[in-house]
């Protein structure tokens, strides 16, 4: 049987950057009107009065330092709170569209590839922008790519669905190269308006060339691959991660905090579960491919809280790891959901020799967990 190589990885950074401190002074104002607007029924005990937020807080609660966003003006405007995107016309391209090709330049160009040699295309995210035509198509389309295209959304574990998914597709002959993408503008599902919640998320979009060995051989890229020795996928359900937006939003009677319609979560009850689930399934995935866990060179982790990164190494490695066995993009991108644990890998992946192994592990709402395990087949 052929084997699976990650061919070439791409990334998208948005050019608007928000630091902490931004961010708290727009909190803080909207926060100080908000409270003064509604005294009496704080008085009277109805509301409770909203939190100022710190830089302190965030760096406590989440190592997240700073993060891109595509608009930092509408973000950062405390009578709005949430990006100003213009509307598009029906024959412009998605602005979804416009990053996933933005990110596909870079990896079809390390993998030396055109887009008319792709003919799988996926698209995953925490939230696409519309329900059809779907952004892959419209992707490939514009890529000039053939075969078929679709999205997915499995939350912050899209990007290890996604590449099983494509895995599959190599395996069964279905496709010959498949790109996977993921536009994740999580500003737009962000609640900057609230302090456990504005300073989670950033914008950025990834996207990852896979295809055989067999078709990796005529490639003119930059020759590093990695081969995908196994890929596996867990879901539990669960409510501690919610966002209820979507298209019955409109349809349905009776009244809902506006809140709902945004991200949300309980974080500690989610730390608390999903750390050991995370360790478990990677612990598990590499024994039953007979990787030692101290074989493992590199941890590419989704980016959502350090805490949780360091627990869940911790964990797995039986010892406090090293920054570069389990590197952390949280201090300039933030939580970029399943973007997070790819931006990890292109950006550290160097140092490793051919024949290393490591793992690339998305999680979150769901729940759910995806790993893929790595090992350097060529630099």
């Amino acid at each position: 049987m052929s084997r699976i190589l990650i061919t070439g990885t791409g990334l998208f950074t948005p050019p608007d950057s928000v630091t902490n401190a931004e961010l708290v002074t727009s909190l803080g104002a909207a926060n100080e009107t908000w409270n003064a607007e509604h005294q009496e029924e704080i008085e009277r005990g109805e509301v409770e009065e909203r939190d100022m937020p710190s830089e302190k807080f965030i760096q406590r609660a989440s190592g997240i330092g700073h993060r891109y966003v595509m608009d930092k003006e509408g973000v950062l405007d405390p009578k709005r709170l949430r990006p100003r995107l213009p509307l598009r016309k029906e024959d412009e391209l998605s602005i979804q569209a416009e990053i996933c090709l933005e990110a596909a330049s870079e990896a079809l160009a390390q993998a030396g590839r055109t887009g008319d040699e792709i003919d799988c295309v996926i698209v995953g995210c925490s939230n696409l922008q519309r329900a059809y035509p779907a952004i892959a198509i419209e992707v490939q389309n514009a890529l000039g790519a053939g075969g078929f295209a679709y999205d997915m959304n499995v939350a912050c574990s899209t990007a290890t669905f996604a590449i099983q998914n494509g895995v599959d597709a190599l395996r069964a002959g279905n496709a010959r190269r498949v790109l996977v993408l993921n536009p994740e503008i999580t500003s737009g599902h962000n609640n900057f308006a609230l302090r456990e919640f504005h300073f989670i998320f950033g914008d950025a979009c990834t996207a990852v060339v896979l295809e055989t060995d067999e078709t990796a051989d005529e490639t003119a890229g930059d020759g590093e691959t990695w081969e995908v020795l196994g890929t596996r996928l867990a879901t539990q359900f669960s409510n501690n991660i919610r966002n209820d937006g979507g298209y019955l939003n409109w349809c349905e009677d009776g009244e809902r905090d506006r809140f709902e319609l945004l991200f949300r979560q309980n974080g500690r009850q989610v730390f608390k579960d999903v750390c050991p689930m995370v360790a478990e399934h990677i612990g598990q995935h590499l024994g039953d491919i007979g990787v030692e866990v101290g074989d493992l060179k590199r941890l590419w982790l989704h980016q959502a809280n350090l805490g949780m990164n360091t627990t869940i190494a911790k964990t797995l490695l039986g010892r406090d790891p090293e920054p570069e066995e389990s590197p952390v993009i949280l201090d300039e991108y933030a939580n970029t959901s399943s973007a997070g644990s790819v931006i990890a890998f292109h950006k550290h992946r160097d140092g490793l020799a051919v024949g290393d192994h490591a793992v690339l592990c998305s999680f979150g709402a769901g729940y759910s967990v995806g790993s893929v395990i790595l090992r350097k087949s060529a630099d």
